[in-house]
């Protein structure tokens, strides 16, 4: 069986296991049924997320010329504690900022590798977590906009990492914690105009991912070096595929590849 199309982040469903689905533009494949099969990945080309046109993947799924344009790609995405909308100063387009950074945000507490903070919009949770391989996550605050979040995680940061370690995520190699105790510690570093925002108690949620079992060892497939790959899929985490051999596919990386994926 055959699958063709544009590379996009996987979709996901929240249950036991998590359930992925690549979605392609006239069909879509539910992941999880590739446990334990070979699967063949050929590179094609390219075509811009934004655009839409064959030009050379940047990042994150654009060509140069609209990363370097388009609103969803501001600097503000990466570092939320650059968001203005909430002082009605534009970026690069002021409506689209405000519907993006005028609502709910959450700020998270993650155990991934080791335990990390983060911030994402409210209506991405779950997603969020499920996207960074984490196996158990905590809110700390819930804000109204996307500044408050990026000021919370700024001061958190001093007492927390904010990237997980892909590879220990990968192979399992995550720390002992206790992710609720670790909350309580933050009220007392959070910023003034954020401590309203805190409530003493606040739902654990608990991640299990596709896994057969974890590889000991990690290597990531470059499409642009390796552009024809095969190799029987042991297991699904994050936005990655793991094989047999300790390869492992981040599907996000190469979003905006048009790529024939063959059963």
């Amino acid at each position: 069986m055959t699958y063709q199309g544009v590379l996009q982040k996987m979709q996901t469903e929240l249950a036991q296991p998590i359930q992925y689905y690549l979605v392609f533009e006239d069909s879509f494949l539910n992941v999880n049924q590739l446990l334990n099969k070979e699967l063949e990945i050929v590179f094609q080309g390219y075509q811009c997320l934004n655009c839409g046109q064959p030009k050379k993947i940047f990042r994150q799924g654009f060509c140069y010329d609209c990363f370097m344009s388009s609103p969803a790609v501001g600097d503000w995405i990466m570092k939320p504690e650059l968001s203005t909308a909430h002082l009605d100063i534009e970026d690069r387009d002021l409506e689209y900022e405000k519907r993006v950074q005028l609502q709910p945000h959450i700020v998270y507490l993650a155990l991934s590798s080791e335990v990390k903070v983060g911030v994402t919009r409210k209506t991405q949770v779950p997603t969020r977590w499920i996207d960074q391989g984490a196996v158990e996550a905590v809110p700390i605050v819930e804000v109204p906009n996307r500044y408050l979040a990026g000021i919370t995680e700024i001061a958190l940061k001093n007492h927390f990492v904010d990237k997980t370690s892909w590879q220990k995520m990968l192979k399992n190699e995550i720390l002992t914690a206790d992710l609720q105790a670790e909350r309580k510690k933050t009220f007392e570093w959070l910023p003034s105009e954020v401590k309203n925002y805190f409530t003493t108690e606040a739902p654990l949620y608990h991640l299990e991912f596709p896994v057969l079992y974890y590889p000991k060892k990690v290597s990531s497939l470059n499409l642009d070096k390796t552009p024809n790959y095969t190799g029987k899929v042991i297991g699904i985490k994050g936005q990655y595929l793991l094989f047999e051999d300790g390869t492992v596919f981040n599907i996000r990386t190469y979003e905006g590849y048009v790529v024939k994926m063959s059963i």
